[in-house]
């Protein structure tokens, strides 16, 4: 039958229900269980506990009508249940409503509980109440929603016909509490800073763009909280994070979502070095905490977050796996680093800047090697314009990114504090933006270097990717699997 006849069944069904002074709608419902703690009377006798009286609400999943009985099953947001309908206790006008209840509508059932003769735990309804209505069918009868497509693009479709997704989502929104429940335990303090900024700085990416109409301003939405919780911290506070969405006009692929949910933290008088071991202890806690052990699969690779994690210098794992030595005389210069690539089977792009083609290397070599959780220490200052030198190397600067299962999920600073270098490296990077138009780079905030020129303390910052984590905690392969609503591309 076409999806438009059943849609025009079940207005008819709407509409009868209306002509028996049945209000399709109701506002609201009062229940006195939810379906989980309704089957706990059973399941878990206690003193005082009456299973008489008891009144459940949920979407309708299953119905079978046996002439003078009925059994459905209803499904609440914690799980699910059966009900009995008997036609000689619940009078032959109530009971002829069941012919009007379609699979997805909501109903209200107020009852008893008890065992049928197959030991099934079961409401015998008393009372029925429709609550919504449902005008268009469930997807393949509750067997599952398996076209990948329309799972992303009709969520609330997945949601329904797939139990492990709704579990997926559960476990996000758990992980998210308990990371900010263990950040709080570590004294920091949860902000929030503007989404739109007049500068999107504090990182290398492409903005989206949007206007303020009544002050006829370009602004841009934020590609990193980063400069605003710097500001708090010369204001006077010592511990702060943000967890809440980016946006950066990228790609789409199994990793990248255009919008996509970080924490930052930045902590006064810390440094790289013990933003790793909180990093270590953080996603280790929260793997126990939820997981009950620190070990997950992901992608066939058993994951284990246990500390300590690998760690190891980025210079010399491209010198080793990629055998290229990025501080060689002739590697000093784009055009000799470009040889050296091209030595080596990398092919950069022309035109490319020595940053870019530093980046290529690590994504192509070096990140997909990193499966086990590890932080990959020491970048090129040309690559991380917000974070100190390291002591005694003026070409690299204090930075990890922490990885797993070949992704990044972390990215830290010890962040740099000298307004005058600050506003050097500034200006290379819009120098670099000139000359390599095609290529991301990050901007200049004079407002932040103003603050900075207050005087900023000695700081450990760190960037944590939520969805990614997500992912490789659930063991999804794919970052849409881990966000509601991910952008798609047109049907058009």
């Amino acid at each position: 039958m076409a999806k438009d006849e059943l849609f025009e069944q079940r207005i008819e069904k709407l509409n009868r229900l209306r002509d028996k002074g049945i209000d399709p709608y109701p506002n609201s419902f009062v229940r006195s269980h939810t379906t989980v703690e309704a089957r706990a009377i059973l399941e878990e006798p206690a003193e005082n506990q009456d299973a008489s009286e008891i009144t459940l609400a949920g979407r309708l999943v299953s119905l079978r009508s046996m002439g003078r009985l009925t059994f459905a099953v209803i499904r609440d947001g914690q799980g699910q249940i059966q009900v009995s309908f008997e036609r000689d206790s619940m009078g032959t006008e109530k009971y002829g409503v069941l012919k009007d209840l379609d699979l997805g509508d909501f109903i209200g059932v107020k009852g008893e509980m008890y065992r049928t003769k197959t030991e099934e735990i079961t409401l015998r309804t008393q009372e029925l109440t429709v609550l919504t209505k449902s005008l268009r069918p469930m997807p393949e009868k509750w067997h599952g929603l398996k076209d990948v497509e329309q799972r992303y693009r009709q969520r609330y479709l997945d949601l329904i016909s797939n139990e492990e997704v709704r579990d997926i989502f559960q476990f996000r929104s758990k992980f998210i509490f308990t990371l900010r429940s263990l950040m709080e335990e570590r004294g920091f303090m949860e902000v929030e800073t503007p989404v739109m900024l007049p500068v999107a700085a504090g990182a290398m990416a492409t903005p989206f763009v949007t206007t303020h109409n009544a002050l006829d301003r370009t602004l841009f939405l934020r590609i990193a909280t980063e400069l605003h919780l710097k500001r708090l911290l010369v204001g006077g506070y010592d511990k702060v994070f943000e967890i809440g969405r980016v946006f950066r006009n990228e790609g789409l692929d199994a990793s990248h979502n255009p919008e996509f949910t970080t924490m930052e933290s930045y902590e006064a008088y810390g440094d790289y070095e013990s933003t790793m071991v909180m990093v270590e202890e953080l996603l280790s806690s929260i793997a126990q905490k939820l997981l009950g052990t620190t070990v997950v699969e992901f992608r066939g690779e058993k994951i284990d977050f246990k500390p300590p994690w690998k760690r190891i210098s980025l210079v010399e794992v491209v010198k080793e796996w990629a055998g290229i030595d990025l501080f060689s005389s002739e590697n000093k210069t784009a055009a000799g680093l470009r040889k050296s690539m091209i030595d080596q089977g990398l092919n950069p792009a022309e035109g490319t800047s020595w940053a870019q083609m530093a980046d290529k290397i690590i994504g192509d070599v070096v990140e997909p090697r990193l499966i086990q959780p590890t932080f990959l220490l020491d970048y090129p200052v040309e690559m991380t314009p917000l974070a100190k030198f390291k002591q005694g190397d003026g070409n690299l600067v204090e930075r990890f990114e922490g990885f797993i299962g070949g992704m990044e999920i972390a990215n830290a600073f010890t962040e740099l504090n000298d307004p005058i270098e600050q506003r050097e490296r500034f200006l290379f990077q819009e120098k670099s933006r000139e000359e390599f138009a095609k290529e991301e780079f990050d901007r200049l905030d004079e407002d932040f270097l103003v603050a900075v020129e207050h005087g900023m303390p000695p700081t450990g910052g760190l960037g944590l990717g939520i969805d990614r984590l997500v992912m490789v905690l659930t063991g999804q392969s794919t970052i849409r699997e881990v966000i509601l609503f991910p952008q798609l591309r047109s049907l058009e």
